[in-house]
Formats: C-alpha cells, sequence, structure tokens
C-alpha cells in the first residue's frame, strides 16, 4: 500500500495517541511487564487494545499477549493482581483486574482449525509474529512490546488505519475459512471504525457469506448487535447485503428492496428504512438524549417496514398499498429476533414498536379524542419515548413542507399527551375501582370475573378520563347488571 504524506501524519498522530494512551494506564501496564521481564518472558499489548490506542481511545479493559504458558501467566499475577480468574485457562487466557483495570493476558497462538465445526485445535506459539498473523484484521494485529513500547506492525495495520482500509494479515479466504463470524466481523468494523474494506475482503465475503451458516446464532446476534450499535450502522448493513451476508442473516432486510414505498420518494423500502435508522439515531441524542445508543430503538427503525413486501398491493391507477404491514411486520420481527436468540424483552418491545408505528398516522390535524391520546399512551406504554422518536424518524419525505407539517402535526400530539398526563397521571392509567372493591361490591370470589370486570373499568377510564368513586361504582353495577350478575346490595 502507498503511503501518502497526509497518511503519514495520520500514522504519526495515531503513534502519540498511543504513547499517551498507555502513558494514562502505565502502572499497572508498567509493573505488570516488569514482572513479566523480571521472569524471563516478553509482554505485549495487543490487538484491539492497541487499535484503540492509536485512535486515542483505550479503554480499562486491556488484551495482552506473552511466550509465557498459562500456569506462567498465573504465578506471575497471584499476589499482584487484585483478582485473578481462569475461565478461559484451556485457551490460553488468564484474567485479572488491578488499579480499576481489566487484564486478558493470552499465551502466543497458533491455532489450527479443522474448519467444519470451527472448533480450533488450541495450539501455543512462540512468536508474536506467529501469534499476530492468525488474528482476524491488520488494524488487530499489531503489538506494543511493553519494556521498551515498540511496535510490532508486520502487516502494515497502522498504514491500513490511517487509510481507513480493512484488510486481512493472511487471505482473506484462510481467515474466513478459519472462522466464518469473521465476515460478519468485518461488518461490524466498518460501522464502528468508518472504514472501508479491502476489495478482495469483500471478494472473499461474496464468495463466502454462506459460510456464515456454520456459525451459532447467539455468537451471529452478537456481532449484529455491536454492528447496530456502531457510529454508521448504515455502512455495515450495506457491506452485509451487497455481499450477501444479510441474506444469511436477516434475509428481510434485502426482501425489502423489492418493495417500492407508497410515497414514490425513495428508490425502496430498502433504502427508506436505512434513513429512518439514521434518522432515529439523530433522535437519540436530539430528541429526550440517551446516554448510550438504543439497540431497540435502532431494530426497530431497521425493521418497521419489512411487512411491505408481504403487503404490497397495485391498486388500480399506479398506486401501491401496503394494507396492515405493520401487523405483518410485527409477526415477522418476532420470528427473526427469536431465531437469532435475542432476549424476550428485545423481541417484544421491537416487535410492539413495529406494530404501533404507523398508529401515528390517524391523528390527522388533532381529530383524535382524548380517549384515542390515552390508548396510544397506554398501548405504547414503557416505550412511548421510543415510540417518539421512531414516528418522527419515519418522515424521510424529500418535501419540506409536507416533513415540517409532520413534524408540527408530532409536536402537536405529544403536547396533548404531555397536558392529559399532566392531568390524569398517564403513566399509571388503572381502573378507578382495585379488584378488592370489584370483589366487594359484586359479593363474588377471586377468579375470572374480576379480571373481566376490571378490563372493562379499565377501557372506561381510557375512554372517558378518571371518574369518581360513586361514578366507578355505578358503571360496574351497570357492567354486572348487563352480565347477568347480581351485585351484592
Amino acid at each position: 500500500m502507498n503511503t501518502t504524506e497526509s497518511q503519514l501524519r495520520a500514522m504519526k498522530e495515531a503513534q502519540r495517541n498511543a504513547v499517551a494512551e498507555l502513558l494514562r494506564v502505565s502502572p499497572v501496564a508498567d509493573e505488570l511487564a516488569t514482572r513479566f521481564a523480571d521472569a524471563g518472558h516478553r509482554l505485549y499489548l495487543v490487538g484491539g487494545s492497541v487499535r484503540d490506542a492509536l485512535l486515542g481511545r483505550l479503554s480499562s479493559d486491556l488484551d495482552f499477549t506473552t511466550d509465557a504458558r498459562p500456569e506462567v501467566i498465573q504465578r506471575l499475577v497471584s499476589g499482584w493482581a487484585e483478582a485473578v480468574w481462569d475461565t478461559g485457562i484451556e485457551f490460553g487466557t488468564v484474567g485479572a483486574a488491578k488499579g480499576g483495570v481489566q487484564l486478558e493476558i493470552t499465551t502466543f497462538r497458533a491455532d489450527v482449525y479443522d474448519r467444519v465445526s470451527r472448533n480450533p485445535e488450541v495450539s501455543f506459539g512462540d512468536t508474536i509474529e506467529g501469534d499476530l498473523v492468525r488474528r482476524d484484521f491488520t488494524a488487530n494485529a499489531m503489538a506494543i512490546e511493553l519494556s521498551t513500547k515498540t511496535f510490532v506492525d508486520p502487516h502494515g495495520g497502522m498504514a491500513a488505519l490511517a487509510s481507513e482500509v480493512l484488510d486481512t494479515p493472511a487471505t482473506p479466504e484462510e481467515s474466513f475459512a478459519d472462522d466464518p463470524l469473521r465476515m460478519l466481523r468485518a461488518a461490524r468494523f466498518v460501522a464502528q471504525l468508518d472504514v472501508t474494506p479491502a476489495d478482495r475482503v469483500v471478494a472473499a465475503m461474496r464468495d463466502m457469506a454462506g459460510e456464515l451458516e456454520r456459525i451459532t446464532a447467539e455468537r451471529v446476534q452478537a456481532e449484529l448487535s455491536k454492528l447496530l450499535l456502531g457510529k454508521a450502522p448504515r455502512r455495515g448493513l450495506e457491506l452485509m447485503v451487497d455481499t450477501g451476508l444479510a441474506d444469511v442473516v436477516l434475509p428481510e432486510v434485502p426482501g425489502m428492496r423489492l418493495a417500492m414505498d407508497e410515497h414514490h420518494q425513495h428508490k425502496d423500502v430498502y433504502q427508506h428504512s436505512l434513513t429512518v435508522l439514521e434518522q432515529a439515531i439523530d433522535l437519540e441524542t436530539s430528541h429526550e438524549p440517551t446516554s448510550e445508543p438504543d439497540l431497540v430503538l435502532r431494530l426497530a427503525a431497521l425493521l418497521h417496514d419489512i411487512g411491505k413486501p408481504d403487503t404490497r398491493k397495485f391498486e388500480p391507477g399506479g398506486g401501491v398499498s401496503f394494507h396492515h404491514h405493520e401487523v405483518v411486520g410485527a409477526k415477522m420481527a418476532r420470528k427473526r429476533l427469536r431465531a437469532l436468540r435475542y432476549s424476550k424483552e428485545i423481541v417484544q418491545d421491537v416487535s410492539q414498536l413495529v406494530y404501533l408505528h404507523l398508529r401515528f398516522h390517524g391523528y390527522g390535524n388533532g381529530e383524535w379524542t382524548d380517549s384515542a391520546v390515552r390508548r396510544y399512551v397506554n398501548d405504547a406504554d414503557h416505550l412511548l419515548t421510543r415510540l417518539h422518536k421512531l414516528v418522527r424518524a419515519d418522515c424521510t419525505t424529500r418535501n419540506r413542507r409536507k416533513a415540517a407539517q409532520l413534524q408540527r402535526t408530532y409536536d402537536d400530539l405529544e403536547a396533548r399527551i404531555a397536558r392529559i398526563a399532566e392531568e390524569e397521571d398517564l403513566k399509571r392509567v388503572r381502573p378507578d375501582l382495585d379488584g378488592n372493591e370489584i370483589i366487594r361490591i359484586l359479593g363474588v370470589e377471586p377468579g375470572p370475573i374480576v379480571g373481566k370486570a376490571w378490563k372493562h373499568l379499565k377501557e372506561v377510564r381510557l375512554d372517558r378520563g378518571p371518574l369518581d368513586h360513586d361514578e366507578a361504582v355505578a358503571e360496574l353495577r351497570r357492567w354486572a347488571a348487563d352480565q347477568g350478575i347480581d351485585p351484592a346490595s
């Protein structure tokens, strides 16, 4: 790779960042390096820790590699570290904690993969060069020898980082055959680091995308989540779609390329959904800020229209409709997220947001009654803030006047929600009578009748707002009479 003057400047700046970051954690790193050197062993900061140091964002979770074998590592950190754990020792890794820093120290590896189960035959190596060549990408195949602060970069990782290029130390075919998950990791790094994959990496991903089927759903889900939480998830997703990885992981996303959105303002629903994702990310901090990226919101933004291909209908006169695509999409989102082994909470929250994302469009110019506003809040429940962001993000029209009108209309809805919430405490909408009062008034035993009565009173509460106690009792008695229940006198 030819290195330009600007890239050389970037590399020098990266080296300064790395030195500054190492100085920040030097008490722990230097003490550890001294212990290993005194015992006749070499210790290197390695992999993602070096990459992050070069980028000026080294965390307190540090990765090291060494020629010392696992039992020697244990002996060297015992009595020095505040805590030591050996859950990864069969793979050559010993964990430790010292001074608020989490350390993972791994013996040089020289693994051989069987390329069927992807399980490695764990083998320890003797050189840093042999260890680095088996790593996933050149940006992660750098090391710093800690006793001298010497960079070890046999595969041009620093130049690749300065050029914002993602490449592999060995050939990408070898790397991806060892672990097909590295293809998805490539898309994740594109999203996290905003780098561009080398042509040979993209070609190998296209040729080998089907190999990803060998990887467990749990590992795939972990990489997908990291991708979505990156600073540029659209780029990572586009790489997945372009290379065929998405056909294995999220086939519904490339499937959206088949459906033209009903406003004809975007090339297809796929591009619209990526735009909604970007706008939802912008709203994470500009509209009721959150402290960190929101996986549930981002998944809902990406998947909110996945029901459109299955509901597309060409109408007389050239129009296109997608009736009930939110219902179909919610079911599809639930099925896909379950297959990816997401938690029950994430599955439920994302599918509910997909289901609700169109509800606002019935609001018109404020024609909803207060009852309809209450139901909107009640159905959204704890997802209301996310629903606000999703609905706002779903406005991708290029017509500025129309976009401004939609935002003003939603401003009006939020203002009404705030007003009614202040008057009626919408976050805790409950019937005006509790279960014990229902039992006493109706003179019944606890059971299904009480549940039905409670549900009816809640519907009345949503429709009419708070009732005083006498009104609530009268309503319960009316309901009981309609059900053929003779209330206690």
